[in-house]
This record gives structure tokens, C-alpha cells and sequence, in this order.
């Protein structure tokens, strides 16, 4: 067992400091739920873990009418699911959140920690994505921001460079007659690794009848998830029709990479993508017209 230093900043400035101090073997730690299951297995090996679970910033839960929602890259997903504001107003993000492990992972796990780890099969993602989300991050040359689809770029790999921290994520205030869903299969009823998921969300018109515009992403069906960008496009400005549905479906299993492991088999999964594409849209299309 290798020795390993430990810190707790109570800053982002001190944060950043200790991650820059030690480079490329530092470790951020937020929940812990991966982080410490890869150390302890060796797939992930660290000279310094700095705890960020004492800042401010990055525990915030907060809504805005006009800027949206900021989730702190440390606030656990209970304190998402359990927020009236996250409840009311981002219903696709609670599917994700209350579907990471057990209850008592979730007492634990952050959608940070989740986006961090940067899974193909990450629950929390591709709702993330399909809502326009963008993650806040800050390091020894400032603060930036990346889009939640550009932000993963291979299994367990993202955007962060040497030093840097996710501070947290900003989620777009929802817009009118707008909804959301994620869905994911998995092999077993609960705690398992999704086989396939889909998160979509869409925007109706005053009627209800025609879409506006959608964002449709992928989990598990490539080596990152996947904003299946022309699925949604293909929806904007028709009618909202079975047909129009699986168009997009079918262009979201063109977007799926996916490959045959022990969970599941290449065909396997580009038909679960269309599915769950389906299933998707029309609850978020539910949730745009008020219906649930």
C-alpha cells in the first residue's frame, strides 16, 4: 500500500494550489463512491487526495429563474433529488440522480464526482447534456467553461488539466412548455451499470403540438457519452407525431458506437438506444405539456 498525502482546502484558490503542487498525481475527492474503489484496486494510484467536501462553492444547490441551476460539484445526489426547486423544475436531472447506487451511495455521490469520473455509462451525463449543461471549472491560469458534451474525451478521461477542479455545474433555467427524461436499461432492477441509457429533452410550442427544438445523449454505447446532436436537430420545427419520434430514434441508433461486452452486444445495444429514445421523448413530451 503506497503512502498517500491528504488535505483538506477550505478555498478553491487552496484547492487549486494543492492540486498544482502535486501535478498529475493529485486527486480530487469529492463523494469518494469511484475515487477510493480505485485506489484501493490499484486502477488509479494518486501522491496527493485533496478532500474538497469543506468548500462553499462546490456544495451549492442553486435555482434561478433567470440563470438557471449551479450545482456544486461536491453536493451529493440527495440533496439533488431532495431540492423542490431541482424537483419542480428539473425533473430529467432527478431521474439520473436517484438511479446513481444505492441510498447510501447517494448520501455520498456527486453529479461532479459523476462527470469527473467521465464513464461511458455515467447515469448523470447524458441528462446533463440533453438539458445544455456547462461545467464551471477553475486552475492556476483562471477559471473556464466547457460544455457538459465536450467534456468527457475517453473512457475515465476529460478536459481537466494539471491543477484544475470542476467548481460545479450550470444548468439553463428550463424554457416554457420545455421537459425532460433519462432512462437507462440495466440487467438487474437497481445498482447496476447501464447497458444503454438516453436522456433527451425538448421544447413544444404554445400548443404543445410541434417541437421547438430537443437534445437527445447516449450512455454506454461509446468511449465517451454521446450528444447524438442530429437526432435532436431532426426534431426542430415539426409536429409532434410517431413519425417525427422515430425519425429521431433511428438517427440516435446511427449516433451509438457501441461494443459487445459482458453486459451487452453491439446489436443489443443500438436497439436499446432506440428504444429508450422513444421512451424518452414522450415522457419528456409529458412533462412539456404539464401532463405528469
Amino acid at each position: 500500500m503506497e503512502a498517500i498525502e491528504y488535505t483538506t482546502p477550505k478555498t478553491i484558490a487552496e484547492a487549486v494550489q494543492a492540486m498544482a503542487s502535486a501535478g498529475d498525481r493529485a486527486r480530487a475527492l469529492a463523494g469518494g463512491t469511484d475515487l477510493l474503489v480505485q485506489l484501493r484496486g490499484g486502477r488509479r494510484s494518486a501522491d496527493l487526495v485533496v478532500d474538497v467536501k469543506d468548500i462553499p462553492e462546490l456544495n451549492e444547490v442553486s435555482y434561478n429563474p433567470q440563470s438557471g441551476l449551479t450545482i456544486g460539484a461536491a453536493a451529493p445526489c440527495y440533496q439533488i433529488y431532495a431540492n423542490a426547486d431541482v424537483a419542480a423544475n428539473y425533473p430529467g436531472l432527478v431521474d439520473s440522480a436517484s438511479l446513481i447506487g444505492s441510498i447510501q451511495i447517494q448520501g455520498r455521490a456527486s453529479l461532479g464526482g459523476n462527470l469527473c469520473n467521465s464513464a461511458p455509462s455515467a447515469d448523470a451525463i447524458p441528462p446533463m447534456i440533453a438539458m445544455g449543461g456547462v461545467a464551471n471549472i477553475a486552475g492556476p491560469n483562471g477559471t473556464r467553461q466547457v460544455a457538459v458534451e465536450d467534456f468527457c474525451t475517453g473512457p475515465g478521461r476529460n478536459v481537466l488539466e494539471s491543477g484544475e477542479l470542476l467548481v460545479s455545474i450550470n444548468i439553463p433555467a428550463p424554457a416554457p412548455n420545455s421537459g425532460a427524461n433519462y432512462l437507462r436499461f440495466i440487467p438487474r432492477n437497481e445498482m447496476d451499470i447501464a447497458v444503454a441509457g438516453v436522456g433527451s429533452a425538448v421544447v413544444l410550442d404554445s400548443s404543445g403540438q410541434n417541437f421547438v427544438s430537443a437534445r437527445i445523449a447516449l450512455a454506454s454505447v461509446a468511449p465517451t457519452p454521446v450528444f447524438a446532436r442530429e437526432a435532436g436537430d431532426s426534431l426542430a420545427g415539426k409536429a409532434v407525431s410517431d413519425e417525427s419520434i422515430e425519425e429521431a430514434a433511428r438517427l440516435a441508433m446511427e449516433a451509438a458506437v457501441p461494443i459487445t461486452d459482458m453486459r451487452g452486444t453491439v446489436r443489443q445495444r443500438i436497439h436499446l438506444v432506440g428504444v429508450l429514445t422513444r421512451r424518452t421523448l414522450n415522457n419528456a413530451i409529458r412533462r412539456a405539456r404539464g401532463e405528469e
